[in-house]
């Protein structure tokens, strides 16, 4: 039975492509908010971090209503590192918008997310964002989305789908490229006519995927999935199963129940088939569990997560200066941070150490761990992390395998040989090489995850600040052997004290420094980069010796470069295999893990860089 009154839609595509601003325009234009409502933009990235980045990192749900039947709409993150969010979030959709860049047009993410929703069967509207964007090449993006559907396997009827032409920051949409839009309504009515109503057992026995999970400290853990059949009530008890765990069943009560509404969610005592519902009650409650009717155990199928790529190991600070800033800095109180941040997201893995004192942190990828650095940094945690390091594993064969990534590259003409020769020296293969328009060139390689670590900086460089580099997970395959390592070395402090102006004026004719004069110091920090390859020990805390001729005042006349100032990202790329990265809540300090010199230099006499 089809519920004729509701549409569940999710809005899939590539990162930086509009889906949040286009949600925001949809509610906008639905009556969500009042006219004389004051609402930030982006209203669905809630977020600081997602905010400041301008990026989805955790799927939302909102809801609005047009011509009585009620739009739950699904906001899925873009970015790779959070595809295991968009695989979840479909089970609860019935259709999706699918949003390529008039300009850009389908991206590697683009092709993961529309890859998963055919494959789920789901009702595919194809939007073209941003084409008020000058250099917008909308026939060409219209084929090659065409291309991209045949390329996957798409049915007759998905290659059929419905194309929408909008304008997500302007409000606009339209039936033809041609037209130009006045407002939303051609693509709502293209949602409510051509996605269908959820598929429903109302009398059937209760039955709820689980397909996002959230965690707060007052009503603990809470599932969000969609009824798929029967009906779900306060205070009704449940027996929970898990279609790739036979061994589990056991008996719980829903004590909380939500729908959405607007942006944020309604109690209700009861939702039936069809329903996207919020509910509480049940511990230790995770993604892929089945919610169903007490003592009537029937899971539903669900992909199993995958597996984490990339680790890093998150360990108790030890430097001269642990505990000046951190509100948590104990190796309990970091364990505690990171088990609570299992609990929302599963792609998560966490393996306590022997010595208890460090933990192995492991995600789907550089930026993934970046977030959960940065929001424990924010939150007033005080620890050490190393260098990022790609997880291996064992082919059929027998042979090692390591983690590969698809990188599609957008570059001005005259930058591309630098781009190619810089991949190829780190084990990429030219899969696709062709011209966007008239000036740039757009690469697409395949490439072992570690031949990216540290590159971004270099790209930037390469590229003058003009190349867009993107990057998304494309399984496991041959190991390549060494790779070539950072080629510069690292400029270290000699002592602890307070950088001075003299110091520094002499250590910056050794290479880029990362610090200003007036920044505290330890022996064995790194201070700046050496671009000759080899560790130096400098001495920035040095001042000039006073005599009857020269006075201290004089160092106003040394002129200092402006330091390099690194971002977490960039931080986290420039570390090399003998050092760490110390976080605090008010600064990243790059380190060695041999902090004295004396020792780190017979360490690197006896062949062991450290």
């Amino acid at each position: 039975m089809e519920r004729k009154d509701l549409r569940n839609v999710a809005i899939i595509a590539h990162v930086d492509h509009g889906k949040t601003t286009l949600v925001d325009q949809m509610l906008r234009q639905s009556g969500v908010f009042r006219e004389n409502q004051a609402v930030a933009e982006r209203v669905m990235d809630s977020g600081d971090i997602e905010r400041e980045r301008g990026i989805t990192i955790l799927s939302k749900n909102a809801s609005t209503v047009y011509k009585d039947v009620k739009i739950n709409i699904i906001d899925t993150p873009g970015h790779a590192d959070f595809g295991g969010e968009v695989e979840r979030v479909l089970k609860m959709a019935n259709g999706v918008l699918l949003l390529v860049d008039a300009a850009e047009g389908p991206m590697p993410q683009t092709r993961f997310v529309l890859q998963k929703a055919l494959e789920q069967n789901l009702s595919i509207i194809v939007v073209v964002n941003k084409i008020d964007r000058p250099d917008a090449r909308i026939k060409e993006v219209i084929d090659e989305v065409l291309l991209l559907l045949m390329d996957l396997g798409a049915t007759d009827e998905q290659l059929d789908s419905p194309m929408i032409f909008c304008s997500g920051r302007a409000g606009t949409a339209s039936y033809s490229p041609d037209v130009e839009g006045t407002d939303f309504m051609p693509l709502f009515e293209t949602i409510v006519n051509y996605v269908k109503g959820p598929d429903v057992q109302p009398n059937a026995p209760l039955q709820c995927l689980v397909s996002c999970i959230d965690y707060n400290d007052f009503v603990g853990r809470t599932a969000i999935g969609r009824i798929d059949a029967g009906e779900m009530k306060v205070g009704q008890q449940v027996t929970v199963c898990d279609w790739h765990n036979k061994d589990l069943c056991k008996n719980a009560k829903v004590t909380a129940l939500y729908t959405f509404e607007g942006v944020g969610k309604k109690a209700v005592e009861s939702a039936s088939a069809g329903d996207i519902v919020v509910f509480s009650g049940i511990e230790d409650v995770t993604i892929g569990n089945t919610v169903c009717a007490a003592g009537l155990p029937n899971p539903i199928n669900f992909v199993k997560i995958s597996d984490p790529t990339v680790e890093m190991t998150f360990s108790v600070n030890d430097s001269p200066f642990a505990g000046r800033e951190g509100k948590f800095v104990t190796s309990r109180q970091i364990r505690d941070r990171l088990h609570k941040e299992l609990l929302r997201d599963v792609a998560l893995q966490v393996e306590d150490s022997p010595n208890s004192d460090s933990f192995k942190v492991m995600g789907r990828g550089e930026m993934h761990l970046s977030i959960l650095i940065e929001t424990m940094r924010r939150e007033g945690y005080e620890f050490q992390v190393s260098p990022p390091k790609v997880l291996m594993k064992e082919g059929e064969d027998g042979k090692l395998q390591e983690p590969y990534e698809l990188v599609v590259i957008d570059v001005p003409t005259e930058c591309q040989g630098a781009v190619i020769e810089k991949l190829s020296s780190r084990k990429g293969e030219l899969v696709e090489m062709h011209p966007q328009g008239d000036t740039r060139m757009r690469l697409e390689y395949r490439m072992p995850s570690r031949g990216l670590f540290g590159y971004r900086s270099e790209f930037l460089s390469a590229t003058r600040g003009e190349g867009i580099m993107n990057t998304i997970f494309d399984g496991y395959g041959e190991y390549k052997g060494d790779l070539p390592t950072r080629t510069t070395g690292s400029l270290i402090s000699f002592e602890t004290g307070t950088a001075v102006t003299y110091g520094l004026y002499n250590a910056q004719e050794r290479g880029v420094l990362f610090i200003p004069a007036g920044t505290e110091v330890y022996e064995g920090m790194v201070i700046g980069m050496n671009p000759k390859g080899d560790d130096m020990a400098v001495n920035v805390c040095k001042t000039k010796h006073l005599t009857n001729t020269r006075a201290s005042g004089s160092d106003d006349a040394l002129r200092l470069i402006p330091p390099r100032i690194f971002s977490l990202e960039e931080a986290l790329d420039f570390l090399n295999t003998d050092e760490l990265l110390e976080v605090t809540p008010k600064n990243f300090r790059i380190r060695k893990q041999i902090l004295k010199n004396d020792l780190r230099m017979k360490a690197t006499k006896g062949g062991r860089k450290v």
